[in-house]
């Protein structure tokens, strides 16, 4: 069972951020602290306790307000001794099993609902983030620690700065406060107590101690945030590519339902072109296709992911796709039987995106991870946005009724297979 109660040591003084408080640093538009609770918060953890000193007491205070946060202020009044006395400090506001992590750490929401299942220590075999000459790194045996530092030459783990621990850890911090006078690291306490270790290995997570650090953590978030599942052939290999590096610039200044309005803007203003230059059209058609993956990117990466945004998305990608084809058809057109297989393939692609909508709003699940064959299908929408550029760089006539008629075919085909595969899937679930 996930802890009801995490604390967040805050208690730095940030000297190597120009003394501002790390955890209040943004990162992808989002205060580092934010980020760590709301995704505690998504994961089950109801109160908070943030240790910090009386300097940025005022500063976590007025986030806290704003926010609405249940969390409780503990001050440390020596915030140059080791964290260890921070955690120490903690000692009478929690109880029971607790999580514990460091307000300077970025995670990712993978990594944070992998994390709250562990015990101990949560540590990563294969860092992909963190600076690992920088980072804490630790010695496992028997599955505990064994040995923990900066400066170790032989380790099997990174520290994560993400604990999941009980109230006995307070036995130890308080023999280590009368041994020590209050002044030691974490890592003694880890060590003094051969804490369990938990592997959640190559997630996303970093820690922040420098300006280069939250660079590194923007791109982080912003890699780790395609959907994946839904992604075509071309979105998986070319379009994020792209789209990701768009969206690292932007990851700061521009909101998700600014760039909609933005890829809309661009989608529409590529069927105009229809009717002055096919091969621009279908050139400025594939960048809105790439555009279409950066708002939700920027969603995902500053936490303002949500089901309407999603739903609008969706609803403006069909017009533009609509707007396209029938501008484009209205354009080069002139048989009536060509109209005819421009109007199917304008009613295929509508339904490939229909198709497995609709089974997520009778079923309430992604067809896409129910039934992971629609992956490898060919026809999603990028897919198709990539081939209509392909045939209208050269637009002759004969290119053009090739394109609608291998639309026709491919969207038509697809939706029919989708039908088939969904069907056999309701019907007998352990086939796919």
């Amino acid at each position: 069972m996930t802890p009801k109660t995490a604390v967040i040591l805050a208690a730095g003084l940030g000297t190597r951020m120009g003394g501002k408080p790390k955890g209040l640093l943004k990162v992808a538009g989002r205060e580092i602290l934010y980020r760590t609770i709301y995704l505690l918060q998504k994961n089950g953890v109801e109160g908070f306790v943030i240790v910090t000193n009386e300097k940025y007491a005022g500063l976590y205070r007025e986030f806290i307000e704003r926010h609405g946060f249940s969390a409780e202020l503990v001050i440390n009044p020596e915030p140059e001794k080791g964290n260890g006395h921070s955690l120490h400090l903690a000692g009478e506001h929690v109880s029971g099993k607790f999580i514990l992590v460091m307000s300077d750490h970025v995670y990712g929401e993978e990594f944070v609902a992998e994390a709250v299942k562990g015990d101990g220590l949560i540590a990563d075999r294969r860092p992909r983030w963190a600076d690992v000459s920088e980072a804490t790194k630790a010695k496992v045996k028997d599955g505990r620690v064994e040995d923990i530092g900066k400066s170790l030459r032989e380790w099997d783990a990174v520290d994560t700065g993400f604990f999941v621990l009980n109230e006995s850890i307070f036995e130890v911090t308080s023999e280590l406060e009368q041994e020590l006078n209050g002044d030691y690291a974490l890592s003694e306490v880890m060590k003094r107590t051969r804490l369990p270790v938990t592997f959640v290995d190559g997630l996303p997570w970093t820690d922040v101690d420098t300006p280069s650090d939250l660079k590194r953590a923007r791109k982080m978030l912003i890699k780790s945030a395609p959907k994946g599942t839904g992604d075509g052939f071309i979105s998986r290999h070319l379009n994020r590519k792209v789209s990701t590096e768009i969206s690292y610039l932007l990851a700061e200044k521009v909101t998700p339902n600014q760039m909609t309005a933005v890829t809309f803007a661009v989608g529409i203003l590529s069927a105009v072109l229809t009717l002055i230059s096919p091969p621009l059209a279908g050139i400025t058609y594939q960048l809105s296709s790439i555009l279409d993956g950066v708002d939700g990117e920027l969603a995902r990466a500053q936490l303002r992911a949500s089901r309407l945004g999603g739903y609008i998305d969706s609803l403006l990608d069909r017009y533009v796709d609509g707007a396209f084809l029938a501008l484009l058809a209205y354009s080069t057109l002139t048989e009536s039987l060509w109209y005819l297989v421009a109007l199917i393939a304008l009613l295929g692609s509508v339904m490939v995106s229909y198709s497995t909508e609709r089974f997520k709003g009778a079923f309430c699940r992604d067809a896409y991870k129910e039934v992971t064959a629609l992956r490898k299908l060919p026809g999603k929408r990028d897919e198709r946005i990539f081939l209509t550029m392909l045939f209208l760089l050269y637009p002759v006539e004969t290119s053009i009724k090739a394109l609608f008629l291998l639309l026709a075919i491919i969207t038509n085909l697809r939706v029919a297979v989708t039908a088939y595969l969904i069907s056999r899937k309701v019907s007998h679930p352990k086939t796919i």
